[in-house]
């Protein structure tokens, strides 16, 4: 998937974020612990991209996720969830 010219995201990417969500709910009542669930997402989703994309592409992805990081935005939301193992 990609963008679209005005930078929007595309429609599905809603729907993937849901299931996504709902992938987590699962594995956390599965009792599968945080750190796990992360690293095995971020492993399918590396797996995907290296399918999909040009290592340029997967490196301004990842340049943008660490960006968020280091600018503090996952600050609010680890503010607004309870802690869990590895979070807090």
């Amino acid at each position: 998937m990609q963008l679209d010219p005005q930078g929007m995201a595309p429609e599905d990417l809603s729907h993937a974020g849901s299931v996504v969500d709902k992938a987590i709910e699962y594995m956390v009542g599965q009792n599968i612990a945080p750190i796990s669930v992360a690293s095995a997402l971020l492993g399918g989703a590396l797996g995907l991209m290296a399918r999909s994309m040009k290592d340029q592409a997967i490196a301004n992805v990842l340049r943008s996720a660490l960006a968020s990081v280091e600018s503090g935005e996952l600050e609010e939301l680890r503010q607004s969830s309870p802690p869990t193992a590895g979070n807090g």
